[in-house]
């Protein structure tokens, strides 16, 4: 039996997803975790009972460094496409297909420059974006956070609430840049904390509006000051949309003598050095440390970090022995477990259908349960300690809990929901492993019923009291997108881990 040329090309282009994908070792699974699709959708791709999109191509390529065979066989697949739907402009997105912030944006290309001047610190961030969705996109989030003195989060904490980063001092300005055009944009704040800023860009202003329409690119740029007294030494690009070319360059005064470094993290490695070097050449008196990379996976983390040599160590932001401290979340982030920020821990976990995924659920909480036996050598948990899927950025209905007792076998949660709970309740400070640097106080019901998965799919209701009833409810929350703050009190201020007085000790009942 013959097939018709298109359904050829998708077949080729399914053939080199799976040629990639199996050369990089990477399961369904794992790819779909690293696009940020469900894993359901790359199987279904790579056996053609969806076809692929534009968006799906360009995000295989950029994970699976594909050099673009991937991109070519899309291109083959979609000129066909176009041909027999007589030129239509674009299918509609497969239902129920994830798209990343801004509705379906790809960076092609970012710049990132900090300067050190006089004032404080100038950055500029430069970006090349392409809508790769099926709608308009009018606005676009970006995020200023600081941190004066990042090995140090307790006294960091209490600089910032002291002296608290403003709008005003920004001096926000952005621009929207269409073929060597300036257009300035408006912007709207989102959230505005003491050391973090949430900022919408707008494609509008004054004059009118200008939307990112489907296929169409455009180069953004916006610019903020912070002084010294705020600005820690560090700087730190993450990669939440798909991006083609990443590139950060630092400009620092040569008569400091500065010393940087780099280090990188993502959902699959753990901390370590910059994979590329970082090269550095002088000029004007000026030192300029340019480092880049192609193809970073989503949710990777780049951090270039200096100190100067020439400056008084009691100028220092951080001298060597506090270079020695590591933040809490640092380990936690070291070890893959994904930090607060990160969009997968606001997104519902799916259900797995057992017993049909069984093999599935097994390979998730063997996952979990490896988490839990490192995360013993990096702290003592004396109230017990859970670990939630999506911590590990796997979007599975899946957690397990040890309890105090270390001699007790961990609880295994699958498909877990509550169905009661007791009317007596208490507060209770409780930690994060995807927020570790503070502790926060939280109201919990002293008893909950919950109703969880057995492997064969079969249903049980299990009851928990006290502190396994406050570690089972905390781990029901990250399968439904919740963080523990947003149960606190209103007006109820988180605590920095260093200033905390019960680590060590079981909740009191």
């Amino acid at each position: 039996m013959t097939t018709s040329p298109i359904e050829r090309a998708a077949d080729s282009f399914a053939a080199e997803l799976a040629r990639h994908r199996t050369g990089r070792g990477l399961s369904k699974k794992q790819l779909a975790t690293l696009m940020g699709f469900d894993p359901s959708y790359v199987s279904h791709v790579e056996g053609r009972r969806h076809r692929p999109t534009e968006d799906f191509a360009r995000r295989a390529e950029a994970v699976l460094e594909a050099s673009g065979a991937i991109w070519q066989r899309f291109r083959e697949y979609d000129e066909l496409r176009h041909a027999r739907n007589g030129g239509a402009h674009r299918e509609p997105a497969v239902p129920g297909q994830w798209l990343p912030p801004g509705t379906g944006l790809v960076v092609e290309r970012e710049l990132a420059a900090l300067t050190h001047a006089d004032d404080g610190y100038h950055c500029v961030i430069r970006r090349e974006l392409y809508n790769a969705g099926t709608e308009p996109v009018s606005r676009y989030l970006v995020r200023v956070a600081v941190d004066r003195y990042p090995n140090d989060p307790g006294r960091s904490n209490r600089h910032h609430r002291e002296h608290p980063l403003t709008f005003a001092e920004l001096q926000l300005r952005a621009y929207r840049d269409d073929g060597g055009e300036r257009e300035p944009m408006h912007w709207r704040a989102k959230h505005d904390r003491d050391a973090f800023k949430e900022i919408w860009l707008l494609f509008e202003n004054a004059e009118g509006r200008f939307p990112l329409y489907p296929g169409d690119r455009v180069t953004i740029e916006y610019a903020y000051r912070v002084g010294r007294d705020k600005w820690g030494p560090w700087f730190q690009r993450a990669v939440r949309l798909p991006t083609r070319h990443l590139a950060v360059r630092l400009d620092l005064p040569v008569e400091l003598d500065p010393q940087v470094w780099g280090v990188e993290t993502s959902l699959s490695s753990e901390e370590g050095p910059l994979r590329t070097q970082i090269q550095r050449h002088d000029r004007d008196g000026r030192a300029l440390f340019d480092w880049s990379t192609d193809d970073p996976p989503l949710n990777a983390r780049y951090r270039l970090q200096w100190r100067f040599r020439n400056q008084p160590p009691d100028a220092e932001p951080d001298s060597p022995a506090s270079c020695l401290r590591v933040r809490a979340s640092d380990r936690m982030r070291g070890i893959g477990i994904v930090q607060r920020g990160d969009d997968l821990l606001r997104q519902p976990a799916h259900q797995f259908d057992l017993s049909r995924q069984e093999r599935t659920a097994r390979d998730v909480v063997d996952r979990l349960c490896a988490i839990l036996v490192r995360l013993d050598e990096l702290h003592p948990f004396s109230k017990g300690v859970g670990i939630a899927a999506p911590q590990l950025g796997l979007g599975w209905a899946a957690a397990v809990v040890r309890p105090a007792d270390r001699a007790a076998e961990p609880v295994v949660l699958l498909n877990p929901r509550i169905v009661d709970s007791a009317p007596d309740s208490d507060e209770q400070y409780e930690g994060c492993l995807s927020f570790f640097d503070h502790r926060g106080l939280v109201p919990r019901p002293l008893r909950i019923d919950v109703e969880h998965a057995q492997w064969d799919g079969s249903r049980i209701i299990t009851s928990y009291e006290y502190a396994m009833a406050r570690l089972v409810a905390h781990e029901i929350d990250h399968l439904e997108g919740r963080l523990y703050v947003d149960r606190m009190t209103p007006g109820v201020p988180l605590v920095p881990v260093e200033e905390y007085r019960e680590s060590g000790n079981p909740w009191r009942y």
